[in-house]
Order: structure tokens, then C-alpha cells, then sequence
């Protein structure tokens, strides 16, 4: 099943060039009061969304896909996390191109040596939104990501165990503006983490 966000909050499941609009399965979402939870409600509830979705579908209304505007399949995020320079195809490019590395390779940002990055949720933009492009008088580069939504809390978990926490895969574009500031900072403006257009 491929769900997708599309037009004034609806939900959408996609099957083949159509989409079914499933908006009432989000009636069993839970409602809450001020202070909000720092996680997305539909993420957190997606088995009982699945479960309505599959009980509505076929009465739903059914439209072309080409006819929606397409926003993040995932609406909140509690956080973006990024993997910088991950195969060696892009490191290799990296090392040979002095408007990646800053004439710094001794402090290039690979995953072996620094971990993970942290993109802000509100860089988050879905297909049909467009991108704004900043600091133009810089480069700005994009790559194409293997987005995995995570579908609970996770903290250390072993390699054996870690699919039993994804809840999704989508497409990511990750944009980023060159430069020297710490790459977080480059990686967040609003609209360089496109998501979509369903999972």
C-alpha cells in the first residue's frame, strides 16, 4: 500500500496513475489538547490508519494522481536525520572537487568519522511545493536519498532488530548550500528536504 498527503490535508492511497481519497481513515487518529506530542500522530497510530484505510478504500473517490498537488507523505517529523557522504562514489568526488571539501579534506564529514546530521523539520517540502533556492551566490548542490521513515521510538537498536522499527521507505532530495558553516546550517533552509511523493 502507497499512501500519500495531497490538496487541504487530505490522504490519499495511490494505485497506479490514481489516487483513492482515504481522508475519513484519519477519523481514528486520537485528538489532543495543548501540549501537542513532539512526534507525527499518524506515524504513531499507522496500523490503525492501515486498518481503516483497507475497510474504506473501495467506496473512496478516486481521482488522477496527475490532477493533486503532492505535500510530504509524512507531515511532522520530530527530526530529519541526514548520512553525509555515504558511498564511495560521492567521496571520491568530494576529495577531488575543492567547492565540496572548502580546501579542508582533513575535516571532510564522511559517516565513518562523524556519525549522522541533523536536517530542522521545517526544511520539509513535499513534490508539488517547489524548492526555494538560497544564498545564490554560492553552489547549491542536491542529491536523490533512500528516505526510511522510522514508525517508533529507537534508541540503540541492534542491526537484527532495526526493520522491525521502519515503518516506510520514500524518495528524499537533500539539498545543500556550500559553504564553511557546520553542515546542519547548510542542509536546513526551508524547503531543501523533499519528501515524497508517497511511501
Amino acid at each position: 500500500m502507497r499512501l500519500c498527503r495531497f490538496g487541504d490535508g487530505r490522504l490519499g492511497m495511490v494505485e497506479g496513475s490514481n489516487v483513492r481519497d482515504v481522508t475519513a481513515a484519519l477519523d481514528v487518529l486520537p485528538g489532543y489538547r495543548y501540549p501537542f506530542p513532539t512526534y507525527d500522530l499518524f506515524i504513531a497510530n499507522l496500523d490503525r490508519v492501515i486498518e481503516r484505510v483497507r475497510a474504506i478504500a473501495n467506496s473512496s473517490a478516486i481521482q488522477p494522481l496527475s490532477t493533486v498537488q503532492l505535500h510530504s507523505p509524512v507531515a511532522n517529523p520530530s527530526k530529519i536525520i541526514g548520512a553525509p557522504v555515504n558511498y564511495q562514489k560521492h567521496l571520491d568526488e568530494v576529495r577531488t572537487d575543492s567547492q565540496l571539501h572548502h580546501d579542508n579534506q582533513q575535516h571532510m564529514a564522511v559517516i565513518h568519522k562523524t556519525g549522522l546530521f541533523l536536517k530542522a523539520s521545517s526544511a520539509l517540502a513535499g513534490p508539488s511545493e517547489g524548492i526555494a533556492l538560497r544564498k545564490l551566490d554560492r553552489r547549491n548542490d542536491h542529491e536523490v536519498e533512500l528516505a526510511v521513515v522510522i514508525g517508533k521510538t529507537a534508541n540503540n537498536v541492534s542491526r537484527d532488530e532495526a526493520l522491525n522499527y521502519v515503518a516506510g521507505y520514500a524518495i528524499g532530495l537533500d539539498l545543500t548550500i556550500r559553504g564553511p558553516e557546520e553542515r546542519s546550517l547548510r542542509k536546513s533552509a526551508d524547503t531543501y528536504a523533499v519528501l515524497g511523493p508517497c511511501w
